[in-house]
């Protein structure tokens, strides 16, 4: 499995544009998905207020996905333009953690992360809308490369702990 998701993170990365498009377009029909279970849980709802909140929501949720569906192309600027802006809000949320840390508590740690995601987020946000093609398949691919390495990196631990298991118990 860890071969199999390392190898599907590095197509990924190899195709970021079709990789955003696709992961667009599934995200889009997620939130239908959401949008229609939102609905009808709407149903089940005490009061009018309630039921028209959730029913607004769900139609907030299906407007949403099919815009991504239908549009991926927009979609991919949009979402790109979003992960920008999060990772900018997260470096300075953690900066703002780690200074309120003591000093030597992680803060270093912490900082780096923050200086990290600030610097890829305005990375992206400068480069925006270029940014765009390569961003959303990349960082996915990337993660997707990373999951399947620590899987086959955890797998061959595991592996020798049972054979070294088993030698001891049949040494003994």
């Amino acid at each position: 499995m860890g071969v199999v998701t390392a190898a599907v993170g590095v197509a990924m990365i190899v195709y970021p544009a079709a990789t955003a498009a696709l992961s667009t377009v599934f995200l889009g029909w997620c939130l239908v998905v959401a949008g229609v279970a939102q609905g009808i849980l709407a149903i089940s709802s005490e009061t009018p207020g309630n039921f028209f909140l959730k029913l607004l929501l769900g139609i907030v949720y299906v407007g949403a996905g099919l815009a991504l569906a239908v549009f991926p192309p927009l979609g991919v600027l949009t979402l790109t333009a979003l992960i920008g802006w999060m990772l900018v809000l997260e470096g300075v949320l953690q900066a703002v953690l780690a200074f309120a840390l003591e000093a030597g508590k992680g803060r270093g740690w912490l900082l780096a992360s923050a200086l990290t995601s600030l610097a890829v987020g305005v990375l992206i946000l400068v480069q925006w809308p270029a940014s765009s093609v390569w961003v959303i398949g990349t960082l996915l691919g990337a993660a997707l490369l990373t999951n399947g390495i620590t899987r086959i990196a955890v797998s061959v631990t595991v592996r020798h702990e049972v054979r070294e298991a088993e030698r001891l118990l049949h040494a003994a």
